[in-house]
């Protein structure tokens, strides 16, 4: 598979090819307006001249042209000059040209229409003894009707004007305006490959952190950020947090399991010299051990604070549960309250919502005597569950929130769902507390901060 081209090399290219487009469009464009705005001035001064040999001709009784020697624009007057003129006269074919034709041979226009310029570029060849090679010629040719002598005579001036002259002007104006272009062009690319650079930084140094987590040099993202980052950073660390704490559940629960076992093995080992009571014991100390690893499962199983986990609407979970109690415990016709809006939703794996709020219930109706009540609810803190019954509390709550209180020290019937609900709260970085309820009964509050909070705490 080919291996993509790196956010910096699309980015450098990808401008460096707008910028070349836009330079290149730009220059076309100032080149084309240059060159008519030097064509319309030329053209003009071809027709200023026109307008010089009108002032300058007189017709004699016979219709001759009578021209001066010497003419207001010097170059008529010196051969090869580049500036050349013509007047013909259309009733008697006779023709006048300036000095500077000398030995050329030019396309004159004899023949427009009275009161309309004629504009624009005509060829001819180089000279009379060449007529091969062609030169062209910016040309302006005007057509009146003289009047003198009582007598009209219908006169064409013409005007030619060497194009090399204005294809010069152009040539230095490109090579010019080229230049600077180019020259901009290559100062903006640098400046924005810099630039470029500059911004794309922060990404460069995210991944050579991200490089030393991997090697395990370094622990969290450390760097400060800029705020389009900020999210993603936190997103990082969180999900390294989360990760770190689920390797450490595993340990623990490990440990603490070949530690709970230990026990349960002892007593079998003793009871191995009395074959009468092994059946009893035996039965006895499996669900003992059974209980053991269904707890630690749960404890390593935990999601933990799941930032990236999908909402969870809390309502049907608490009525799935209810429903469930209400069948395990019908003999105890318990009234189950619950308060939840019908829209609540959290953050949180649905397993861990059924681990924890499923063992908080099940304590609660298995000890209580009519009422279990349950609600939950949303604060600045974050996500409080609260759950009360009329039994006879705890004997001694600070017992049971004492941490690893191992399995097989609890009294049985209070310690194991707690315990889970303990674990899974810590691995949420929520607390839990325990208390005696208005009717005289347990009351455990739980309360699950907001994972914008969790980030901040990691």
């Amino acid at each position: 598979m080919k291996t993509p081209w790196s956010i910096r090399s699309r980015l450098v290219w990808a401008a460096a090819i707008v910028l070349l487009a836009f330079l290149a469009g730009a220059g076309w464009t100032v080149q084309k307006a240059y060159a008519d705005s030097v064509r319309t001035q030329r053209l003009a001064r071809l027709q200023a001249t026109v307008y010089l040999l009108m002032a300058a001709t007189e017709l004699d009784s016979s219709g001759t042209l009578l021209m001066p020697p010497t003419l207001a624009e010097p170059r008529l007057s010196l051969p090869a000059s580049g500036l050349y003129a013509s007047i013909v006269n259309l009733d008697t074919g006779k023709t006048w040209q300036s000095a500077s034709t000398l030995g050329r041979k030019l396309p004159f226009q004899r023949h427009t229409v009275v009161g309309q310029w004629q504009l624009g570029t005509l060829s001819g060849p180089q000279s009379q003894s060449d007529s091969q090679r062609t030169i062209a010629y910016l040309g302006a040719s005007y057509a009146v009707k003289w009047s003198a002598n009582d007598k009209t005579t219908p006169l064409v001036f013409s005007v030619l004007e060497d194009r090399l002259g204005f294809e010069r002007e152009l040539l230095a104006f490109e090579r010019t305006l080229w230049s600077w272009l180019g020259g901009t062009g290559l100062l903006l690319l640098l400046t924005q490959t810099w630039l470029l650079r500059w911004g794309l930084a922060p990404l460069e140094h995210m991944s050579q952190e991200i490089e030393r987590i991997e090697q395990g040099r370094q622990a969290r993202v450390e760097r400060v950020y800029p705020k389009e980052l900020t999210r993603l950073t936190n997103s990082l660390n969180a999900l390294i947090e989360q990760e770190r704490a689920r390797q450490v559940r595993y340990k623990e629960a490990v440990d603490d399991l070949a530690h709970s076992l230990k026990t349960p093995l002892a007593v079998l080992r003793t009871c191995l010299d009395e074959p009468a009571g092994l059946a009893s014991m035996v039965a006895q100390q499996v669900a003992r051990m059974d209980a053991i690893v269904v707890h630690q499962l749960a404890r390593a199983g935990a999601s933990g604070a799941a930032r990236f986990a999908p909402f969870l609407q809390l309502a049907p979970v608490l009525q799935r549960i209810r429903d469930t109690l209400g069948k395990i415990y019908h003999d105890k016709n318990l009234a189950f309250t619950l308060e939840c809006a019908n829209d609540l939703s959290w953050r949180i794996d649905q397993g861990d919502a059924f681990e924890m709020l499923g063992n908080v219930l099940d304590n609660a109706a298995k000890w209580a005597r009519q009422k279990v009540s349950v609600r939950l609810w949303q604060d600045r803190q974050g996500l409080c569950i609260r759950v009360s019954d009329d039994g006879p509390g705890f004997a001694d709550s600070a017992a049971q929130l004492q941490r690893r209180v191992r399995l097989d020290e609890q009294v049985p019937g209070h310690g194991i769902g707690l315990s889970v609900v303990k674990d899974l709260v810590a691995s949420h970085l929520g607390q839990l507390q325990i208390a005696r309820s208005d009717w005289g009964g347990a009351e455990v509050s739980i309360t699950l901060p907001w994972p914008h909070n969790v980030a901040a705490k990691h």
